[in-house]
Protein backbone atom coordinates (compact mmCIF):
# COMPACT_ATOMS: atom_id res chain seq x y z
CA UNK A 1 0.00 0.00 0.00
CA UNK A 2 1.08 3.49 -0.20
CA UNK A 3 1.51 6.13 1.78
CA UNK A 4 1.79 9.68 2.54
CA UNK A 5 4.41 11.96 2.96
CA UNK A 6 4.22 15.04 5.51
CA UNK A 7 6.98 17.98 5.05
CA UNK A 8 7.53 20.59 7.46
CA UNK A 9 9.16 23.33 5.62
CA UNK A 10 12.38 25.21 7.10
CA UNK A 11 15.29 27.29 5.05
CA UNK A 12 18.26 24.83 6.64
CA UNK A 13 16.28 21.82 8.05
CA UNK A 14 12.98 20.13 6.94
CA UNK A 15 11.01 17.45 9.02
CA UNK A 16 9.54 14.43 7.49
CA UNK A 17 6.70 12.24 8.70
CA UNK A 18 4.96 9.19 7.08
CA UNK A 19 1.72 7.88 7.25
CA UNK A 20 0.80 4.00 7.82
CA UNK A 21 -0.46 2.17 4.87
CA UNK A 22 -4.29 2.57 5.57
CA UNK A 23 -3.94 6.51 5.89
CA UNK A 24 -5.20 6.84 9.33
CA UNK A 25 -1.87 7.66 11.70
CA UNK A 26 1.16 9.97 10.94
CA UNK A 27 4.81 9.07 12.55
CA UNK A 28 7.88 11.87 12.93
CA UNK A 29 10.29 10.17 10.49
CA UNK A 30 13.60 12.22 9.84
CA UNK A 31 14.85 15.62 9.90
CA UNK A 32 17.41 16.10 6.84
CA UNK A 33 19.18 19.12 5.72
CA UNK A 34 17.78 21.11 2.93
CA UNK A 35 20.47 20.26 0.71
CA UNK A 36 20.32 16.69 0.90
CA UNK A 37 16.55 16.46 0.46
CA UNK A 38 16.29 15.03 -3.15
CA UNK A 39 18.56 12.30 -1.59
CA UNK A 40 16.75 11.53 0.82
CA UNK A 41 13.15 11.02 -0.40
CA UNK A 42 14.28 9.07 -4.03
CA UNK A 43 15.74 6.63 -0.82
CA UNK A 44 12.68 6.88 0.71
CA UNK A 45 10.87 6.30 -2.16
CA UNK A 46 12.59 2.84 -2.37
CA UNK A 47 11.52 1.97 1.11
CA UNK A 48 7.56 3.57 1.43
CA UNK A 49 5.99 4.18 -1.78
CA UNK A 50 4.36 7.65 -1.60
CA UNK A 51 1.36 8.72 -3.75
CA UNK A 52 1.06 11.97 -2.26
CA UNK A 53 2.81 14.86 -0.17
CA UNK A 54 1.63 16.98 2.24
CA UNK A 55 3.74 20.45 3.07
CA UNK A 56 3.07 22.53 5.27
CA UNK A 57 2.27 26.23 4.55
CA UNK A 58 3.48 29.19 7.08
CA UNK A 59 1.21 31.28 7.45
CA UNK A 60 0.77 34.71 9.58
CA UNK A 61 -2.05 34.89 12.02
CA UNK A 62 -4.23 36.65 9.95
CA UNK A 63 -3.93 33.94 7.50
CA UNK A 64 -2.05 35.64 4.98
CA UNK A 65 0.92 34.45 3.06
CA UNK A 66 4.33 35.86 3.30
CA UNK A 67 8.00 34.88 2.28
CA UNK A 68 8.29 31.67 4.29
CA UNK A 69 4.95 30.23 2.35
CA UNK A 70 6.61 31.30 -0.81
CA UNK A 71 9.78 29.16 0.10
CA UNK A 72 7.64 26.24 1.48
CA UNK A 73 5.39 26.39 -2.01
CA UNK A 74 8.71 26.63 -4.37
CA UNK A 75 9.95 23.00 -1.83
CA UNK A 76 6.61 21.65 -2.75
CA UNK A 77 6.61 22.20 -6.10
CA UNK A 78 10.22 21.34 -6.73
CA UNK A 79 9.51 17.65 -4.47
CA UNK A 80 6.37 17.51 -7.33
CA UNK A 81 9.16 17.65 -9.96
CA UNK A 82 11.35 15.24 -8.28
CA UNK A 83 8.71 12.61 -7.35
CA UNK A 84 6.04 12.91 -9.99
CA UNK A 85 3.38 13.05 -7.56
CA UNK A 86 0.53 15.40 -6.54
CA UNK A 87 1.24 17.89 -3.61
CA UNK A 88 -1.34 19.43 -1.29
CA UNK A 89 -0.25 22.19 1.08
CA UNK A 90 -1.70 22.30 4.92
CA UNK A 91 -1.73 25.44 6.87
CA UNK A 92 0.85 24.86 9.52
CA UNK A 93 0.52 27.48 12.49
CA UNK A 94 1.48 26.75 15.31
CA UNK A 95 2.08 23.01 14.80
CA UNK A 96 6.08 24.04 15.60
CA UNK A 97 5.06 25.28 18.57
CA UNK A 98 2.74 22.40 19.43
CA UNK A 99 5.84 20.16 18.36
CA UNK A 100 7.41 21.96 21.23
CA UNK A 101 5.19 21.80 23.54
CA UNK A 102 4.84 17.94 23.05
CA UNK A 103 8.27 17.11 23.53
CA UNK A 104 8.86 19.61 26.79
CA UNK A 105 5.93 17.77 28.25
CA UNK A 106 7.86 14.48 27.68
CA UNK A 107 10.79 15.63 29.60
CA UNK A 108 13.40 15.87 26.71
CA UNK A 109 16.12 17.72 26.85
CA UNK A 110 16.76 20.92 24.25
CA UNK A 111 19.57 19.42 22.41
CA UNK A 112 17.49 16.35 22.03
CA UNK A 113 14.03 18.57 21.04
CA UNK A 114 15.79 21.32 18.49
CA UNK A 115 16.71 17.96 16.64
CA UNK A 116 13.49 16.60 16.86
CA UNK A 117 10.78 19.41 16.81
CA UNK A 118 11.12 19.60 13.00
CA UNK A 119 10.11 16.06 12.16
CA UNK A 120 7.33 16.31 15.17
CA UNK A 121 5.87 19.52 13.39
CA UNK A 122 5.69 16.80 10.40
CA UNK A 123 3.69 14.75 11.93
CA UNK A 124 1.62 16.96 13.13
CA UNK A 125 0.87 18.59 9.63
CA UNK A 126 0.28 15.30 8.14
CA UNK A 127 -1.89 14.21 11.07
CA UNK A 128 -3.99 17.35 10.38
CA UNK A 129 -4.74 16.30 6.79
CA UNK A 130 -4.79 12.95 7.56
CA UNK A 131 -7.71 13.56 9.88
CA UNK A 132 -9.37 16.07 7.66
CA UNK A 133 -9.22 13.85 4.40
CA UNK A 134 -9.43 10.27 6.27
CA UNK A 135 -11.98 8.07 5.69
CA UNK A 136 -14.55 10.64 6.81
CA UNK A 137 -15.51 10.94 3.26
CA UNK A 138 -14.37 14.40 2.94
CA UNK A 139 -12.92 15.49 -0.49
CA UNK A 140 -9.07 14.90 -0.67
CA UNK A 141 -9.08 17.89 -3.91
CA UNK A 142 -9.41 20.33 -0.87
CA UNK A 143 -6.93 23.06 -1.24
CA UNK A 144 -5.66 24.04 2.37
CA UNK A 145 -6.43 22.37 5.73
CA UNK A 146 -7.75 24.26 8.97
CA UNK A 147 -4.61 24.10 11.43
CA UNK A 148 -5.59 22.04 14.79
CA UNK A 149 -3.76 25.48 16.81
CA UNK A 150 -6.63 27.27 15.14
CA UNK A 151 -9.96 25.94 16.72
Amino acid sequence: MTRILGVDYGTKRIGLAVSDSLGMTARPLDVVPREELRRVLNRMGEEYPIDLVVVGLPTGLSGNEGEAASGARALGAEIAEWLGIEVVYVDERFTSRMAESALLESGMKRRSRKATVDKVAAAIILQTYLDTHGRAGNSPDEPSVESPGNK
